[in-house]
């Protein structure tokens, strides 16, 4: 494997201009005997093209109004660039419990046209006049709450500039179009389901604390009855200047003052200048190979790109279907908790820290760290340099899409813990993130998520703190696999396990369905759903000396879309576990 085999990126005057634009068919300077030469390859090609693109468009989401929003964009023209943005602004308001315009998250992206793949960035930044010490006490202690909890909690938002930012680069339609389903939601309202009533009783007492959030997603201060309708006016009206101005609709004008005027009242250190500063960035993913199996994922400020690496590096020195299955496991997760002790150690805001990228993704590395495994016994990660003692998610969210010409977005998106900050600041209908609580508050203490971190992820002001998200697409000659999940530090081992799915020739449903476990190094023990290990496979690895945690509550919302080439048919599945919507679109 290449351990950073990623493509060059286009020169900034190339990259939003298809090809045809730049090389028209010059047709006098073709000698005439050539010509039929050239018109026979040129029909050749065109062939092969039409039918390398799906048969089908498919879009998975975490809410059906959402993947109808995107399906409808599709209807009307729009390529999958214009579906994510129909699609992330729809969930920013049927799921806010997830994500929302007060949040961000990353758009991993491939264009068919040039099969350019880039990572739209648009996670959240600390203000300026953050600091390392924020969430401390005069003592040096990490005050609770603090990063969770009100608007002091909240990162400038990302995603109303990268929605920007996709439109004006990457999609066909106006801003304004793509929008449009988002802003009717809004208006006229959508009855709420189980699934928000359970967070929004979870996340009440934030929620009270702010009036303007109270007065939008509780009713009568209290969690909402099933048959309630929840409008958001002001969010609309919100969407609408976005839609009417772009990125300066959000980040100045009258929004960002209520923004930040909301914030500053409430205890919160926004400026106007942080929101006018804020800069969407487009980064390179991460690539490397298991298997025959390309493997393209989310970079830093993400651990998830580099965390897959490893841990598929580790794995692809052994044969994991010659192990019985107590044996692959116990490896998978030996693999998962090396992977997560360099998470804690390495990782951060790319612009702020040095990532020894190169080393973390190296084969050999990972043939390394291999080495330290013994297949009869656990590794106390007490034994392995770093961290200290200290769990959290259904939180966050996914969309996967693909087009008919072959457009693919895998987006994962975030307010942190469900419903953010739980503050809105008066007048927007913007519910704020709690993103400042991935920073590392204090080295060695865990976050809301059981993650520790080092000084690679302290708090800076205008750093990006560091994500799990992991949008993830998986391809060989005969597949294209867009996957991804929320589900706080147990992002990771979802899409790895999704990963070791497809490499075993597993469909969509089978990988969104899969029961999952997880190790993230500290607290050092396997974290389980109830038909993850059977009870011969727990006794196995108690007595290898593993600790095992049964985890009562089902975690992670998988969406994910299938390209089989081979077959040419496009499959696609949402997670049982939530109230997604998975569909194929044949016109």
């Amino acid at each position: 494997m290449t351990p950073m085999d990623v493509p060059a990126p286009l020169p900034a005057s190339r990259k939003n201009v298809s090809p045809a634009r730049h090389s028209p068919h010059r047709r006098h300077l073709i000698p005439a005997a050539s010509r039929c030469v050239v018109i026979a390859l040129f029909m050749l090609t065109s062939v092969a093209a039409f039918a390398a693109r799906p048969p089908a468009a498919a879009i998975a989401s975490a809410h059906p109004l959402a993947t109808r929003a995107g399906l409808d964009i599709l209807a009307a023209g729009g390529n999958a660039f214009d579906a994510a943005i129909a699609v992330s602004a729809a969930l920013a308001v049927v799921e806010p419990t997830s994500s929302g315009m007060g949040g961000g998250g990353f758009w991993l992206l491939q264009r068919a046209s040039d099969n350019t793949q880039v990572m739209i960035d648009g996670r959240e930044r600390a203000p300026l006049a953050a600091h390392r010490d924020l969430y401390l006490d005069a003592r040096g202690n990490v005050i609770p709450r603090l990063s969770l909890d009100g608007p002091l909690a909240a990162g400038i938002p990302g995603q109303a500039a990268a929605l920007d930012h996709l439109a004006h680069h990457y999609g066909r339609l106006p801003l304004a179009q793509n929008l449009a389903p988002a802003i009717r939601l809004a208006r006229d309202g959508f009855v709420i389901d189980s699934r928000y009533q359970g967070m929004a009783r979870w996340r009440l007492k934030a929620l009270q604390q702010s009036p303007a959030a109270a007065a939008i997603f509780l009713q009568d201060n209290d969690v909402p009855t099933q048959d309630f309708v929840l409008r958001q006016p002001d969010l609309a009206n919100t969407l609408q200047a976005l839609a009417d101005q772009g990125a300066k609709g959000f980040y100045t004008g009258p929004v960002a003052k209520q923004l930040v005027d909301g914030v500053r009242r409430a205890g919160g250190i926004w400026t106007l200048r942080d929101l006018a500063d804020y800069k969407v960035i487009e980064r390179q993913p991460i690539r490397g190979h298991y298997h025959g199996l390309t493997i393209t994922s989310a970079s830093p400020p993400s651990s998830g790109g580099i965390a897959l690496l490893t841990m598929l590096n580790i794995l692809s020195t052994y044969d994991l279907h010659k192990l019985d299955s107590a044996s692959r496991k116990h490896l998978i997760v030996e693999a998962m908790r090396r992977a997560y002790r360099d998470r804690a150690e390495y990782l951060g805001d790319p612009d702020y820290v040095t990532i020894p990228v190169s080393r973390l993704t190296n084969p050999d590395y990972g043939a390394g760290l291999a080495a330290s495994i013994r297949l009869d016994r656990a590794t106390p990660s007490r034994m392995l340099p770093g961290g200290a003692e200290p769990e959290g998610g259904n939180d966050t969210t996914h969309f996967s899409i693909i087009d008919r010409n072959g457009n693919r977005v895998a987006a994962t998106l975030s307010v942190n813990y469900p419903f953010g900050s739980g503050f809105v600041a008066p007048g927007t209908g913007v519910l704020l993130n709690d993103e400042m609580d991935d920073f590392s508050s204090k080295p060695g203490v865990a976050n809301a998520y059981g993650l520790v971190g080092d000084q690679a992820n302290a708090v800076a002001p205008g750093k990006r703190p560091l994500s799990s998200m992991s949008p993830t697409f998986v391809e060989d000659d005969n597949r294209v696999a867009i996957l991804g999940t929320p589900g706080g530090s147990r992002i990771i081992t979802m899409v790895l396990l999704g990963i070791l799915d497809i490499d075993d020739g597993k469909p969509p449903s089978s990988w969104v369905a899969l029961p999952r476990y997880h190790h993230q190094f500290l607290p050092d023990r396997i974290s389980y759903e109830a038909d993850a290990l059977s009870e011969a496979e727990t006794k196995a690895l108690e007595q290898r000396g593993h600790t095992l945690k049964l985890h009562r509550k089902k975690y992670g919302n998988m969406q994910a879309v299938l390209w089989d080439i081979r077959n040419n048919t496009v499959s696609t599945a949402s997670d049982p576990r939530g109230n997604g919507l998975a569909e194929v679109r044949q016109d």
